[in-house]
C-alpha cells in the first residue's frame, strides 16, 4: 500500500489517511498497516498583482502517537517519512477544491496527532514579471509543524482523510501599503479531519436585463461563532468551492467591489457532503452614483 500526497491551487494540503489492513492482511504484525495520503490545495490568494505563488515541497513526515494503558501517557514514535523529492507548485492554480497528489506510502495504523512539511525555494512572481524570493523561516531546516486535534486515527479497514489548508493569503504578506514592494512569508496551515468535514459549494452572481451573469472575484466569507474561520473567491463563472470544513453550523456572506453585501445566512454543514449556497447581489446605487459623479468631473 502507498501513501499519497497531492498539492493544489493557493496554498491547502490534504492529508488521506486510509487504512486497508485487516486481520489476515497484518501478517502477524498485531499493529498492521494502513495507507497514508496527502493533497496540497490552498484557501483564496486575492492579490491582483500576484501572477505566482510558488513552493517546492521537498519532504512530508507524519508522527505517530499512543497512549500508555497504565498512567494514560502519550509515547510518541518517530516520525514517518511519506514523501521526499521536490515537487513544485505554483499555490495559486489550487483553488475552489482542486488538489494536487504529492505522495503515497504504507503507514502503521494508529493516531496521528502532527506532520511536518519542509519547503523552499519560495518566491512571488508579480503580473509585471517581478520576482521576490523569500526566505523560509523554518520550513527548510526543521520543517512546517502543523498539529492535528483532535489527532487522527487509522484504523484497520476504514479511512480517515485530513486536510491541510496552507492559506495562502495568510501566509504571502505583502510589504508596502498602496505600492507592493515585497512579501514576508510566514506559513499558515490548518488541518482539518475531512471524514468529520464537509464542503461549501455555490454560485455567485447579479442579475443584467433579467438575464443571470456570475460574479468573477467576488469574496465568500464562512464564519463560527462570529470569528471568520475562512474566506474564498468565484472563479469567472461566479462558483466556488470550500473544502474541509468540520461538521456544523457556519454563518455565510458574500460581498463584491460595486455591490450590496448578501444577508448573512445560516449554511448547515455535513460530513463527506457538500451544502450547496448561491448568492444574487444586487448593485449598489451609491457606488453608480460615485462612478457618474467622477465621471462628470
Amino acid at each position: 500500500m502507498r501513501t499519497k500526497i497531492f498539492s493544489s491551487l493557493f496554498a491547502v494540503m490534504t492529508l488521506f489517511f486510509v487504512s486497508c489492513s485487516d486481520d489476515e492482511g497484518n501478517g502477524g504484525n498485531p499493529q498492521g498497516t494502513g495507507t497514508l495520503s496527502v493533497q496540497l490545495t490552498d484557501a483564496p490568494f486575492p492579490y491582483e498583482l500576484v501572477a505566482e505563488a510558488n513552493v517546492t515541497v521537498y519532504k512530508v513526515e507524519a508522527r505517530r502517537v499512543s497512549e500508555d494503558d497504565d498512567d494514560d501517557a502519550l509515547t510518541v514514535s518517530p516520525y514517518i517519512t511519506l514523501m521526499e523529492e521536490e515537487i513544485e507548485t505554483n499555490l495559486l492554480e489550487l483553488t475552489n477544491g482542486l488538489t494536487l497528489q504529492l505522495a503515497e506510502i504504507e503507514v502503521p495504523v494508529g493516531t496521528y496527532d502532527q506532520v511536518r512539511v519542509y519547503v523552499k525555494s519560495v518566491n512571488v512572481v508579480l503580473t509585471d514579471g517581478t520576482v521576490y524570493d523569500l526566505k523560509v523561516p523554518s520550513g527548510d531546516s526543521s520543517g512546517i509543524k502543523v498539529f492535528i486535534d483532535p489527532g487522527i486515527t487509522v484504523v484497520g479497514g476504514l479511512s480517515s482523510d485530513l486536510l491541510l489548508d496552507f492559506d495562502v493569503s495568510r501566509s504571502f504578506v505583502a510589504k508596502g501599503n498602496l505600492d507592493v514592494n515585497g512579501f514576508n512569508f510566514k506559513p499558515v496551515i490548518k488541518a482539518s479531519n475531512l471524514s468529520t468535514a464537509g464542503t461549501l459549494a455555490g454560485n455567485v452572481s447579479t442579475i443584467e436585463e433579467e438575464t443571470q451573469i456570475g460574479l468573477f472575484g467576488a469574496q465568500v466569507s464562512v464564519f463560527a461563532a462570529d470569528t471568520l474561520n475562512t474566506t474564498s473567491f468565484t472563479d469567472p463563472d461566479g462558483n466556488y468551492t470550500i473544502l474541509g470544513l468540520e461538521a456544523g453550523t457556519y454563518e455565510v456572506v458574500s460581498e463584491f467591489e460595486g455591490f450590496i453585501a448578501s444577508d448573512t445566512l445560516e449554511v448547515q454543514i455535513n460530513a463527506a457532503n457538500v451544502t450547496t449556497q448561491d448568492f444574487i447581489l444586487e448593485v449598489d446605487p451609491a457606488a453608480t452614483e460615485e462612478e457618474t459623479t467622477e465621471g462628470g468631473n
